[in-house]
């Protein structure tokens, strides 16, 4: 049926949009696959309903933009030239023809007019000049941090791509590594990313919408100033805190600082410098989530030093410990271990103490229990807080903190900026020149895309802890686009996460040559109607597909806010107990079904 029907869609282009179709427009769109081999039966099952969609609406009489790609950058490919001694387009390019036969046998009614693959040039141009705007507008930037690093797959992870402790991809153990990196900021656009949800509301899956809120992670309360007291051989030094819970201030009796953060190893005192050391690399190989794990035992030192508590003016132990987080709030927390299940384990572990500061109605004694008296209940043994319930009691707490200068009302968010850059070849060159003069130069736009070199392959690819592109000193030195001096390319490249987080934007007029796409037939066709795609995406992909659309409205180029206006979750197709999956090795190839 498929081999008499296809001659008949390509003459026709019957699955091409007409203009002219009475009821309006209708836009269809899949998750793209990766080009690794053939497709699998689970590519068959997320296609088939994405097909089913297009030809629903086709028949209802709406105009239907159903098209296809490919998100053909990324370490898979880059691995297997390296194996099999070839540059990464060969496998990717190869792979895709294999898997655009499979999809046309499928038949599946797509527009294969609108074709794009992500390591095309014509299509990793606009990635760059994407970029260059988000670094105009100051939402692209570097900074030295501590980064999850792959020590096989030599390159940077984000949180959400460590598993276990574990590269997601590769499953060697993850470690920490201090790296000048680039980052997108996407904090910037985190209140909009929670209340424009309301758009989405009974239009996605509500565990999606949960998951997102749960990861930008909105918190209401104060930063408090506390003091660490001087000693002989070190001076006295401020830092502050971030608590919901200000009104708890009476009950905290330590304070813990994220033991891989600077401050940590700022204030050590020296007869302890040593064990903090020795704990910072035990502790290496754990993922952020990891670290913050309810199951995981407590662990620390002590620093040797004290805070005074700003209220009570007690002197408070200053612990470090992996259960803080170095880019969470200010780095640091003060524990109230009463009333928090995390602090009082702590507390416990290390005999540390314990006051109750809330008359939280049933609770038992957290010494005792081991179960912190978490709740709204009346304030007791806090002084001028003593009596108040919770709501007026946060509000005098932030009332007298303030009125101390020790403090202020704050909101922080739980989600971090976007990191970037990885130290790969097979990716978009970051289109950015480093002068010794100049500093951070873009590359004039005139001057894009950037283009990878072509005669580098094989094992001039294999990780060596930086981009192999910045070894390539015939790619890599050029003149300083604004002062003429030998300067350099900067090697890294983007994660692929930057390709997928607008393709849905370029198949309005793929092959469009003066923008990103062309703005009239982005205001005909707006945002994707319908998105199909598994759940395992609901953090990394949508989110940042959500907060580059807002960066694009903000540029001036589109109008909607939101990029997805409902989305469906295919769920999984199982083989051997396991969702399919090439990295597995349970994959059934679909071509081998056809």
């Amino acid at each position: 049926m498929e081999a008499k029907w296809r001659p008949y869609w390509d003459e026709t282009k019957v699955f091409q949009p007409t203009g002219d179709a009475p009821k309006g427009r209708k836009y269809v769109l899949d998750m793209f696959p990766y080009p690794s081999g053939d497709l699998h039966m689970g590519h068959a099952e997320a296609f088939a309903i994405g097909d089913m969609n297009a030809r629903y609406f086709k028949q209802c009489g709406y105009d239907v933009l159903h098209p296809i790609g490919w998100d053909s950058f990324g370490l898979p490919a880059e691995n297997a030239a390296i194996k099999n001694d070839t540059h990464p387009k060969e496998w990717t390019y190869k792979n895709i023809e294999t898997q655009a036969e499979s999809f046309k046998r499928y038949a599946i009614a797509v527009d294969w007019s609108r074709r794009l693959h992500t390591s095309d040039p014509e299509y990793y141009k606009w990635t760059q000049w994407l970029f260059e705007q988000f670094y105009k507008k100051g939402l692209a930037y570097r900074k030295d941090s501590m980064v999850n690093w792959c020590p096989k797959d030599q390159t940077v992870l984000a949180n959400e791509q460590v598993v276990n402790g574990a590269c997601e991809r590769c499953g060697t153990t993850v470690t920490k590594k201090s790296l000048n990196q680039w980052y997108f900021k996407i904090t910037d656009y985190a209140q909009q990313l929670l209340d424009d949800m309301e758009q989405l509301e009974g239009k996605w899956p509500d565990r999606v919408l949960l998951m997102q809120r749960n990861w930008i992670g909105r918190s209401e309360g104060a930063e408090v100033r506390f003091e660490i007291e001087a000693t002989e051989d070190q001076a006295a030094e401020s830092f502050t805190v971030f608590t919901t819970r200000p009104d708890t201030l009476y009950g905290a009796t330590f304070i813990v600082v994220a033991a891989d953060a600077a401050f940590a190893e700022q204030i050590v005192a020296p007869e302890h410098k040593a064990a903090l050391e020795q704990y910072r690399e035990d502790i290496k190989a754990l993922s952020d989530i990891d670290r913050q794990s309810s199951d995981r035992e407590k662990t620390g030192v002590f620093t040797g030093r004290y805070a005074i508590n700003p209220l009570t003016g007690a002197k408070l132990p200053v612990w470090a410990s992996d259960y803080v987080l170095a880019d969470y709030g200010t780095g640091a927390i003060m524990a109230v271990p009463a009333h928090d299940q995390r602090d009082l384990e702590f507390a416990l572990k290390f005999d540390l103490p314990i006051v109750k500061v809330l008359d939280v109605e049933g609770a038992e004694d957290p010494a005792t229990s081991g179960v912190a008296a978490a709740g709204d209940g009346v304030l007791i043994n806090s002084g001028e807080l003593t009596g108040l319930p919770k709501a007026e009691a946060l509000a005098k707490a932030i009332e007298l903190v303030e009125a101390a200068g020790t403090g202020e009302g704050k909101v922080i968010y739980r989600l971090r900026d976007w990191l970037l850059s990885r130290q790969r070849f097979w990716g978009t060159p970051i289109p950015v020149i480093h002068c010794e003069d100049c500093g951070e130069v873009l590359v004039p736009e005139d001057q894009l895309p950037v283009l990878l070199p072509d005669n580098l392959r094989g094992e001039q690819l294999a990780p060596k802890g930086q981009s192999p592109l910045a070894a390539a000193d015939d790619w890599a030195i050029v003149p300083c686009p604004e002062c003429g001096k030998q300067a350099r390319r900067d090697s890294d490249t983007m994660d692929t996460f930057v390709d997928s987080s607008w393709y849905f934007l370029r198949y309005v007029s793929p092959n469009f040559d003066e923008g990103p796409f062309d703005p009239q037939a982005m205001s005909e066709w707006g945002a994707v109607d319908m998105y199909v795609g598994g759940v395992e995406h609901a953090i990394l992909h949508l989110l940042y597909a959500r907060f580059f659309t807002k960066v694009v409205r903000d540029l001036g180029l589109i109008k909607h806010d939101e990029p997805f206006k409902a989305l469906m979750n295919q769920g999984q197709v199982l083989n051997g107990g396991k969702a399919m999956s090439k990295s597995l090795g349970n994959g059934v190839n679909l071509g081998e079904q056809l």
